[in-house]
């Protein structure tokens, strides 16, 4: 058993890994911001306290529940599910993607990807400094 398969480090990397695609999903509804009928989609916020529970580290996982949900790049990333978003504002050419509120939401999931990433070096610092540390 590694560092990194404790469960609370395991739970940091999937909410970065969540932030990442979630940075993706943002991105495309900003790219296509004049898309004739393009609706915006944002990221499911799953519940990440339910990974620092009882078990092994992965144990819990997070499922696709609709085959219309996106999936992501890689593996660990194809769980996470975006979802469209409900708007009032439609432009003339049926797009539904309002820039400020996206762009809110890049910096929004920029600090919290920053934060996380941190707490994650920081623990696996304070981690090897408490091994060692032993005598």
């Amino acid at each position: 058993m590694s560092l990194t398969d404790l469960s609370i480090l395991s739970a940091l990397r999937t909410k970065m890994a969540w932030h990442q695609t979630r940075q993706n999903v943002l991105a495309e509804n900003v790219a296509n911001a004049d898309t004739p009928g393009f609706r915006a989609r944002d990221m499911e916020r799953p519940d990440f306290s339910a990974m620092l529970g009882a078990g092994s580290a992965g144990s819990s996982s997070i499922t696709r529940t609709n085959p219309k949900h996106l999936g992501g790049g890689g593996a660990s990333l194809s769980s996470f599910n975006a979802e469209e978003i409900t708007v009032n504002e439609v432009t003339p050419a049926g797009n539904a993607v309002n820039l400020e509120s996206q762009m809110m939401k890049v910096a929004e999931n920029q600090m919290d990807y920053q934060l996380v990433t941190t707490l994650y070096s920081r623990s696996l610092g304070m981690l090897r400094t408490a091994i060692s540390r032993r005598g």
